[in-house]
């Protein structure tokens, strides 16, 4: 089977590669033959050798990158393999042991595409326990858009909401940053939710299909940069319940000033920096910003196979079709990951594999 390896030493070096087609499959494993895979912001990183942000994870050897795919079960190991059969589309979990509740540290370690050998391959097996079944309105193109994007998305609403009570209503305000895949999954869902969405961008082009998605505000950040006081003047002057804080270094201050008291400001990104501003910014602290706010500032790490479930429950029922911004062959893979890293993208970017 052919496979992208990369060295964590660059995009334009992954390396398209023979390997052993799988063989043996073990109680509980699942042979799925992927057909389509789409990349995030972490699978960039991990190529360049910059994912160094979580402790427990450690650069190591050569690996496959990519943790999202859509593909069909072509052959079950022995044991139990719960109501999956042969001929299923499937998509995988991120993290492949988080079934339920709070990611541990043990949970980190099976991480697709890194630190486990990722997705962007012909063929890869699977515990049975580490996929779920993909909505059968959905194209392949779709569906393998979901792992990381609906299910972080879904969790910076509903991280704090028991299972099967979402946040809903009209009355509540989610802040979303940016046009990538997180944001735009976030849109899509806070307006199947009947929530009141904001969304940011430096792009009218973008923000106006953002508009065409359902965004009920939509502001330019390039233009007002004071974008913070426009989010409370919209939601009149109650602030976001819940602001997608993409950005990092450069937005943080921004988010905690636009959050509604007791809202929920959700650590998705860093597309602005990883390091905080220097002499001269405004170095108050994140202490302080949280109290003035009584806000909550919550790390989202994708989250945990039932949440999956429930948020393509919502899916199904709402029939929305994930945005997919480009389709590139499987020969295209480094060019596919620099289009993603250069940010002109809207939705998500996809990798067809044959």
């Amino acid at each position: 089977m052919k496979q992208w390896v990369s060295a964590q030493d660059g995009l334009e070096n992954i390396r398209l590669v023979d390997a052993p087609d799988p063989e043996r499959l073990r109680d509980g494993e699942v042979l799925v033959r992927i057909r389509r895979v789409s990349l995030n912001f972490r699978d960039t990183e991990v190529c360049m050798g910059l994912y160094t942000h979580h402790k427990t994870l450690e650069k190591g050897a050569p690996i496959v990158p990519c943790s999202d795919m859509c593909g069909t079960i072509e052959k079950l190991g022995p044991g139990g393999s719960g109501d999956l059969k042969e001929g299923d589309r499937v998509m995988g979990i991120f993290n492949q042991t988080h079934l339920t509740g709070q990611i541990t540290e043990k949970d980190m370690a099976s991480g697709l595409g890194f630190p486990l050998p990722g997705v962007l391959a012909q063929y890869r097996v699977f515990p049975a326990s580490g996929l779920v079944k993909v909505p059968e309105y959905l194209t392949d193109d779709e569906a393998a858009t979901l792992p990381i994007a609906a299910v972080t998305a879904w969790m910076a609403i509903n991280t704090f909401q028991p299972l099967g009570r979402p946040l809903a209503g009209a009355g509540r305000a989610v802040l979303l940053q940016g046009t990538g895949g997180v944001s735009v999954a976030g849109l899509q869902i806070a307006k199947a939710l009947g929530l009141t969405a904001i969304i940011t961008s430096s792009s009218d082009v973008k923000l106006e299909r953002a508009r065409a998605l359902g965004a009920d505000h939509i502001i330019n950040y390039k233009t007002t940069p004071g974008w913070e006081t426009r989010v409370l003047e919209v939601t009149g002057g109650r602030g976001a319940d819940v602001v997608f804080e993409t950005g990092g270094a450069g937005t943080l201050a921004k988010s905690f000033d636009c959050v509604a008291f007791g809202g929920l400001v959700s650590a998705i990104g860093y597309l602005s920096g990883k390091q905080d501003a220097g002499e001269g910014a405004d170095r108050l602290n994140a202490n302080v910003r949280a109290i003035r706010r009584n806000a909550t500032l919550k790390g989202m790490i994708n989250g945990p196979k039932d949440r999956f479930d429930e948020v393509l429950d919502l899916y199904r029922r709402e029939r929305i079709r994930p945005v997919v911004d480009r389709v590139f062959e499987f020969e295209q893979a480094p060019d596919a990951l620099k289009y993603l890293f250069a940010g002109s993208h809207f939705g998500k970017v996809v990798v067809k594999v044959p």
